[in-house]
């Protein structure tokens, strides 16, 4: 049976890396998170309220063309951050932060909302929770240059942001939530299989499993 996994979490909460193990493991064809690929990314980091707009929709497009063509497909797919993110945590923080225009924010809403009528939504959502200091030391660990300037109040607040969506996404499908401030994908063999055995067995029926 085909099946649909989606991949949440803050920036450095290591969703790349457990993507391309899980796309190996589960023999699922992986959809990227096309961030470098941005135009815009460089100046939104530098410049926020002058190019959060540009940068929003870039992903809003890349993750709708992704996500549709994972409908498509006739084999198991995984995603690396959804579509439903980009408009309910980033966009939605952008907003509150006054640095995406209300003018700016219905505008992308109303675009959300009409790609929103296209899409299925996942068989299962995977949540990376991460505190904020784990998130500064990856981070800096994996020395990005367009992420050097972003701030432990930004993390905080996406942090936030996604705790309150991941509440409201359980109403919509199965979640996932793994807590990974203790947990080295590359030494703890024991916590990744864990993970594998929880994808393999609760066959998506399960609404909040949460993984200590």
């Amino acid at each position: 049976m085909k099946r649909f996994i989606t991949i949440a979490g803050n920036i450095g909460a290591g969703k790349t890396t457990l993507a391309n193990l899980l796309s190996q493991k589960f023999k699922l064809t992986l959809h990227d998170e096309k961030f470098a690929d941005n135009p815009y990314l460089t100046d939104f980091y530098t410049d926020m309220k002058r190019w959060s707009f540009h940068s929003q929709i870039f992903f809003l497009s890349q993750n709708f063309k992704a996500h549709l063509a994972i409908q498509q497909s006739s084999s198991s797919c995984l995603k690396d951050r959804s579509i439903y993110e980009d408009s309910e945590v980033f966009a939605a923080n952008l907003h509150k932060r006054g640095l995406m225009s209300d003018r700016d924010y219905e505008c992308y809403t109303d675009i959300y909302q009409t790609m929103l009528a296209a899409l299925q939504y996942p068989d299962l959502f995977i949540y990376l929770r991460a505190s904020v200091p784990t998130l500064c030391q990856r981070i800096r660990q994996r020395n990005r240059h367009f992420e050097k300037n972003i701030t432990p109040n930004y993390l905080r607040q996406i942090n936030n942001g996604y705790e309150k969506f991941i509440s409201r996404m359980q109403n919509h499908t199965n979640v996932l939530i793994v807590q990974t401030d203790q947990f080295n994908i590359f030494e703890d063999n024991e916590k990744l299989e864990q993970i594998y055995h929880k994808i393999e067995t609760i066959c998506f029926q399960q609404t909040h499993l949460v993984l200590d």
